[in-house]
């Protein structure tokens, strides 16, 4: 298995969980310390009062006039470590181990047993202070004598320690285990999980703009994390084989236009330069030449349109508005000529002001083109129906025409580049292809949306939204 680089997710997730598990080993060894500790000095001073009682009751009647106590050590049996006296009420020292010199310290009532560390033979010690009595000759009358007693006992606090560190050493030897087992466990795990990723990456980095084939793992289907991810990458790679595939056509496209064009004119010349012609032949096959070339004209100029609406490049200074009603209004003036001479009626209905965000020329163009396009496709005696309304926030144009409609087969591709049904290219079918690809280009620009309706031999209409200024 390959290591992870140091700025791999892997190693990022790796790196953290084994810090997650080195702080939850240190905090389980600082509360096994802590608990540890607790546990065993609260044994280890049960012992202390235990050993001390076991003092307390070596203390035994003097057998004197005073009714004195003294200490009987005949019976003690107890560490030799250990170190522990005796005072009575009086003050007066009853006894005392005979490896301690005592800690010097008198007789002090006190409610409670009381602890404290305090340094014997160089060792620590934990001492406590315990208070008892004896009542002395119980048979006399009145009860007897009582006395009162105090013994301090103290033990050794190393062989504590030591057994709390011992134990604090289990805890951090088996958290130190569990870190040595579980790190190339989890290496080995985020390795094998992350396999539905390396395979993606690895079937994306296939793709060129040669092959376009990308066919997902099922893996990266069913893991949610990689799955958004997965639909991703077809989406763009979908969009980016499309641009690619739109971007060869127009190419291909551009030039057999282009090169037909050229082809026109050079053939016309030629034809002229077969043999000598007379003036007016001359004259006749220079204006077929003149009309070829502003056909040129035309296509190289709505090429460039195309890629100006197209651009999407950012606008300086405030958004763009027009009055697309005006555009609808000049657009039917300047095509009237043409309407009447194909014999066409075009009717416009538009309120009297309606901005939309467009700039004027493209409002123009987008107006212009959907009507020429509408009476291109339009038999004599028909009517253009030309509709512009404000609805919901949006300026609505729709064009409708009573032409031969489109076929169900041709219409997703009406505003693709250079598209047109007819394949022959032949120049009675209208257009380079052009028009619709433009409108769409500045309809999209503009934040708009375009469609189409269309039903063969009842005519098609093209209907534009577009946000009002």
């Amino acid at each position: 298995m390959k290591l992870p680089g140091r700025n791999s997710i892997a190693f990022r997730l790796i790196a953290a969980v084994l810090a997650v598990e080195l702080f939850s080993a240190v905090l389980v060894g600082f509360l096994s310390l802590g608990y540890e500790r607790h546990n065993h000095f609260h044994a280890f001073d049960t012992m202390l009062r235990g050993r001390a009682d076991s003092v307390l009751g070596a203390v035994q009647d003097a057998e004197d006039k005073a009714d004195n106590v003294m200490l009987d050590r005949a019976d003690l049996h107890l560490p030799h470590t250990d170190v522990y006296e005796v005072w009575d009420d009086a003050g007066h020292l009853l006894g005392r181990s005979d490896n301690w010199q005592g800690c010097g310290e008198g007789y002090t009532p006190q409610k409670h047993d009381v602890f404290k560390l305090a340094r014997v033979n160089g060792h620590e010690y934990r001492i406590i202070r315990r208070h008892g009595s004896r009542i002395v000759d119980p048979v006399k009358p009145g009860g007897g004598r009582l006395r009162r007693v105090m013994v301090v006992y103290g033990a050794p606090v190393a062989p504590v320690w030591q057994a709390i560190w011992g134990t604090v050493d289990f805890y951090a030897a088996g958290s130190l285990l569990l870190l040595l087992v579980t790190g190339p466990l989890i290496a080995w795990l985020l390795h094998r999980g992350l396999l539905p990723l390396r395979q993606l990456a690895a079937l994306a980095a296939d793709v060129s703009v040669d092959a376009w084939q990308f066919t997902p793992p099922p893996s990266a289907y069913r893991t949610p994390e990689l799955a958004p991810l997965t639909h991703a990458l077809e989406s763009v790679l979908a969009r980016l084989e499309r641009a690619f595939v739109q971007q060869r056509t127009f190419v291909s496209d551009a030039a057999h236009e282009l090169k037909t064009a050229v082809a026109v004119i050079k053939s016309s010349l030629q034809l002229l330069n077969l043999r000598p012609r007379s003036a007016a032949e001359y004259q006749a096959g220079l204006e077929r030449c003149l009309a070829d070339a502003q056909r040129l004209e035309d296509l190289v100029a709505k090429m460039l349109t195309l890629a100006r609406v197209e651009s999407g490049g950012v606008l300086n200074g405030p958004a763009p508005a027009s009055d697309l009603a005006s555009c609808v209004q000049d657009t039917q003036l300047q095509l009237a000529p043409f309407a009447e001479l194909r014999r066409v009626t075009v009717k416009t209905e538009s309120p009297a002001i309606c901005r939309v965000a467009l700039s004027g020329e493209d409002g123009s163009l987008l107006v212009s083109n959907l009507m020429l396009n509408a009476l291109q496709h339009s038999p004599g005696e028909t009517e253009v129906l030309v509709h512009l309304r404000v609805e919901d926030g949006n300026a609505v144009l729709s064009v409708e025409d009573r032409g031969e409609g489109i076929d169900p087969a041709v219409a997703p591709h009406v505003f693709e580049r250079f598209y047109r049904g007819d394949p022959s290219r032949a120049r009675t079918t209208g257009g380079a292809g052009l028009g619709l690809a433009i409108c769409k280009g500045i309809v999209d620009r503009a934040g708009g949306s375009i469609e189409l309706a269309s039903e063969l031999e009842r005519g098609t209409t093209m209907t534009v939204r577009l946000p009002l200024a």
